[in-house]
C-alpha cells in the first residue's frame, strides 16, 4: 500500500518560505541601536582596561615572587631583577632551591609595551613593582599615574 502524503497548498508554502525583507531591516535595526548603545561605552575605555589589566599583571608577579620568596627565602634582588623569576639567578645571592622551569613562564609587558619595574627593598616593604602607565615616565595623574603593587597585596595607582 503507497503511503499517501498530505498535499501543500500553494499558500503554504510561502508562509514557511523564510524571512521577509521587512523583518530582516528590523533585525538589523535592533542591531543598530544595540551597537550604538554599547560600543561607545566599550571603545571609550581602553585606558582604563589597560589599568585593569596592569594591576592583574602586578598581582600575577606578585604571586610568582611569594612562590619565589617561599622556595628560597628571601625575595629577588634589585640587581637579580625580574628575570629570577624566568632564569635561575646567576648573580649572589643564589636561590638555594629554585625549581626548575621557573617561576614564571616569561616576563610580562605592562599593557603599554614597557617592562614593569622592579625594586628589593621597595618604598613599603620587602619589594615594589611598577608600572609607570601609559605615559612611561614616573608620576603623572589619569592613566598616566604609576601604578604600584608591594608585598601585601596592595596597588595603587
Amino acid at each position: 500500500m503507497p503511503l499517501e502524503f498530505p498535499l501543500r497548498t500553494r499558500r503554504n508554502r510561502q508562509s514557511d518560505a523564510g524571512v521577509t525583507l521587512i523583518e530582516m531591516m528590523v533585525v538589523l535595526v535592533i542591531i543598530g541601536i544595540v551597537a550604538a548603545l554599547i560600543v561607545p561605552n566599550v571603545i571609550g575605555r581602553p585606558d582604563e582596561a589597560r589599568v585593569a589589566v596592569a594591576g592583574t599583571d602586578l598581582k600575577t608577579v606578585a604571586a610568582s615572587l611569594e612562590m619565589y620568596r617561599l622556595d628560597n627565602r628571601s625575595y629577588p634582588t634589585t640587581a637579580q631583577g625580574l628575570l629570577a623569576l624566568t632564569e635561575a639567578p646567576t648573580i649572589a645571592p643564589l636561590p638555594v632551591n629554585w625549581v626548575a622551569g621557573g617561576y614564571l613562564p616569561n616576563l610580562p609587558l605592562d599593557p603599554w609595551g614597557n617592562p614593569y619595574l622592579y625594586r628589593a627593598p621597595g618604598e613599603a616593604g620587602p619589594y615594589e613593582l611598577i608600572s609607570l602607565g601609559a605615559d612611561g615616565e614616573p608620576g603623572g595623574e589619569g592613566v598616566d599615574a604609576d601604578i604600584r603593587q608591594g608585598a601585601g597585596g596592595g596597588a595603587n595607582g
